[in-house]
């Protein structure tokens, strides 16, 4: 039997996926994740995935039986006059049983937190080694790394760091947030909702106008902004090579089915990468089972990149629709005025999202409310002819015609298929019945070397057919129901065969796998909490501006601890009135639109005509700018906090970090 648990914690690969509930949680583990990250009652950074502390509770004891870790976030930016509850909110979670807070503001480091381990979130923007040295010394034992990092920043980064001490973290598939983490203030200027405290209004997803400096139009009503989504599934051995340990899994909004999905798909991955490298082992206990066949292309996404793991992608973009297509089932045959007639390979049903583009690449959609299968046409036996009833009528399907391709984003069967139990993950187990002075012993052990012993007095009594008896005997202690265990051996170590009531038999399995799980139980220890360095290191810069989004005195102190001398206030304090970056990317729109200057190098006669002049986008009233640090190779959207917000911040005034008094 393989023993995860004998491996150092840098050999370990954990896959980490996300949960807006406990039950979304809990089947995450059944499908195979080592840990889950969880939303708890407040200061999460995702406003609509707040959960009751009794259910984190019940999420961890499901994981805590697999050796799974659950994880809760912790990781807005906070007001002084919120930092009291954030640290009762934190004992609270150490007592529910959590294993780790996710962290972006430093001020909680200041504070009497319980002692569990503590999480840096993508929200710290963690890019160099410089950084992530920084907070390992700062007393992090896990962070998320950005995800536009190089797989050469990833191991520089793994490099300055100490496996030993800290565990490196990505995001492997998931919905791509164009902004550094941490780094977007748009929400917050437009609307008075800030991202940095969960509740992004997600500008980045809108049509944009794009203008050049004379006015012109260079792109219209485009989600210029607008990603397609992250995966990283033909990456993970090389990112296991770069350092990375932990495997993230975005969607803290997501349903059940994207779960358990996504889950399964990089658990058998990561599976296929654990059994050709012995020196690895998986992060928790357990093998998963499957009533269904993985596939990440069923879920909703905007399209697939692995973004600039492997350097600058031109087609990164989701710029025709910023929402999902779905996969490819046939074409229109035939228009009628009740409905349409498809052909194509797959099988519909009823109650099946249709979609197709119609001439402006615009995505126009429709409900089936009934299918019908039509004859199959002779010339073509690979294909099926379908009936569509949509269910509200035909009017207005616009650019719908003969030889439109059409997909499906909702597919009923496969919904029907994981709403029901898709999964069984079980830990392996060793047993041996043997003969004792009074009756029968039994012995189990699991996969990870925890130990228990069942014992029973009984008159024994020879079996008439030996054969069958070892036969029935085997059959009744392999029955194993709803534990979470399965036999991978069974060892019969009597003299002779014994006739064994069933009963008797039963009994002392039950009570040999209790006393199994009580051994697991009292075997589980928290994670560490790491200490911070003394004297308190130094942070790589000696100054601070709104980008390090200190929010509150603590976080204030924090970093002046650390040998900050200037610390602005977060860009929420609103200090910042005039323009402002207030996205700051990798994305680069002009590289999408082939307008780079470093795309033209060396072309004759274009060479040198090119510059990285700005570009202005404009959806309805609001113009942002879009200029370019070549050098960086970045792009900083550009804007100024409305009045609006900045008198309704008035109107309700509340206690948060400014280093100078506010203008009257």
């Amino acid at each position: 039997m393989t023993t995860p648990h004998r491996h150092a914690p840098d050999a370990r690969l954990e896959l980490l996926a996300p949960a807006r509930t406990a039950d979304i949680g809990i089947e995450a583990i059944n499908h195979g994740a080592d840990a889950v990250y969880i939303g708890a009652p407040a200061f999460g950074a995702r406003t609509g995935a707040g959960n009751p502390l009794a259910d984190i509770e019940r999420l961890v004891r499901h994981a805590h039986r697999f050796g799974a870790r659950i994880f809760a976030t912790l990781n807005t930016i906070l007001r002084d006059d919120e930092l009291e509850e954030a640290r009762r909110l934190a004992w609270a979670l150490y007592e529910t049983g959590a294993d780790a807070l996710i962290v972006q503001d430093m001020g909680l480091l200041e504070l009497d937190l319980p002692p569990i381990q503590l999480h840096a979130s993508t929200q710290t923007d963690i890019r160099t080694p410089e950084k992530a040295r920084f907070l390992q010394d700062a007393g992090f034992s896990q962070m998320v790394l950005a995800r536009e990092l190089t797989l050469a920043q990833v191991r520089a980064i793994r490099a300055a760091t100490d496996p030993a001490r800290c565990t490196l973290e990505f995001f492997i598939h998931g919905a791509l947030c164009v902004a550094y983490s941490g780094q977007c203030y748009i929400s917050h200027a437009h609307t008075g909702r800030s991202a940095n405290r969960g509740d992004c209004s997600q500008a980045c997803r809108l049509p944009y106008n794009v203008l050049d400096q004379g006015g012109r139009i260079v792109v219209h009503q485009q989600h210029v902004l607008s990603l397609k989504d992250n995966d990283q599934s033909a990456n993970l051995a090389a990112l296991v090579d770069a350092g990375v340990r932990s495997f993230k899994i975005e969607g803290r909004y997501k349903d059940m089915g994207y779960v358990k999905n996504i889950t399964a798909h990089y658990r058998q991955l990561l599976d296929g990468i654990l059994a050709g490298r012995p020196e690895l082992a998986r992060a928790s206990s357990g093998r998963c089972s499957y009533t269904f066949t993985p596939d990440p292309r069923r879920n909703y996404n905007r399209g697939a990149t692995d973004y600039f793991l492997h350097g600058r992608q031109a087609d990164i973009g989701a710029f025709d629709a910023p929402t999902w297509a779905g996969l490819p089932v046939g074409h229109v045959v035939r228009v009628l005025t009740d409905g349409l007639e498809l052909e194509g390979d797959a099988a519909l049903a009823n109650g099946d999202g249709l979609t197709w583009f119609d001439l402006q690449r615009n995505l126009q959609g429709l409900r089936a409310n009934r299918v019908e299968r039509l004859v199959q046409p002779a010339a073509e036996p690979q294909l099926a002819r379908w009936r569509v009833w949509p269910a509200d009528g035909m009017a207005g399907r616009k650019d719908l015609r003969p030889g439109t391709e059409v997909s499906r984003n909702t597919d009923m069967a496969w919904d029907r298929l994981l709403e029901k139990k898709s999964a069984d993950r079980r830990i392996a187990l060793a047993m041996t019945l043997r003969e004792t002075a009074d009756g029968l012993a039994l012995d189990v052990e699991d996969e990870d070397g925890h130990r228990a012993t069942a014992t029973l007095a009984h008159a024994f009594e020879p079996a008439r057919d030996t054969a069958r008896a070892e036969t029935t005997l085997r059959e009744q202690l392999g029955k194993l129901g709803n534990t979470i265990f399965a036999v991978e051996r069974i060892a019969i170590a009597l003299p002779r065969p014994w006739f064994l009531p069933a009963g008797a038999v039963n009994a002392l399995r039950r009570d040999a796998i209790e006393k199994l799980e009580a051994a697991r139980a009292a075997a589980w220890q928290r994670l560490p909490r790491a200490m911070a360095v003394e004297p308190p290191a130094p942070y790589p810069d000696g100054s601070l501006t709104y980008l390090a989004n200190v929010f509150n005195h603590k976080a204030r102190d924090f970093y002046a601890r650390h040998g900050v001398q200037v610390i602005a206030a977060a860009y929420e304090s609103h200090e910042e009135t005039g323009e402002a970056s207030l996205m700051i990317t990798k994305h680069c729109v002009r590289y999408s639109l082939s307008l780079c200057p470093k795309q033209t190098a060396g072309v004759t006669g274009v060479a040198g005509t090119i510059r990285a002049e700005p570009l202005v986008l404009v959806n309805g009233s609001e113009r942002l700018t879009l200029r370019f640090d070549c050098k960086p190779c970045e792009m900083h959207v550009v804007g100024r906090i409305k009045k609006s917000v900045l008198r309704e911040a008035q109107a309700a005034p509340l206690q948060f970090y400014r280093p100078r008094p506010p203008a009257a």
